[in-house]
């Protein structure tokens, strides 16, 4: 019986090496966007709906809308979604009780959006003492 010895073909390059590492790609290449984090499309949300706010209101043309991990502490309703500082002029809004504790009925971009943006107009409402419908209407109508 003839044994035949094994030999890299030369149609086929040998790419790899002793252990099969040599000339592997990057994971990530150049021509690829970066990525968006959570927090990213969060800060997007806030920034996109506090400029329309205050493009409607002259009395938040002041206000700094600002974003936190989590409150400081809970209140008598549990754990806050916004603190509304008009002594300050500030509204903070916390990413982690937003995102963790609000139910979607539908749990995608879209819907993850609109839900930080009612929260933006809500927070924007207590500050100014108004109902949160006052302050956009026609941003509501869809129909």
């Amino acid at each position: 019986m003839m044994r035949r010895r094994r030999t890299a073909s030369p149609a086929r390059p040998n790419r790899h090496g002793r252990h099969g590492r040599l000339d592997r790609s990057s994971v990530v290449r150049p021509p690829l966007p970066p990525l968006e984090t959570r927090a990213d499309k969060f800060d997007l949300a806030v920034g996109t709906a506090a400029e329309f706010l205050r493009s409607a209101w002259s009395e938040l043309r002041d206000v700094r809308f600002e974003v936190a991990a989590m409150p400081p502490s809970t209140d008598e309703d549990g754990i806050p979604r916004w603190s509304a500082l008009p002594d300050e002029k500030r509204i903070i809004l916390y990413r982690f009780p937003i995102e963790r504790l609000s139910h979607l009925h539908r749990n995608d971009d879209l819907h993850r959006r609109m839900m930080i943006e009612s929260c933006v107009f809500r927070a924007a409402a207590e500050y100014l003492d108004r109902d949160p419908w006052d302050l956009g209407p026609e941003r509501f109508r869809f129909f």
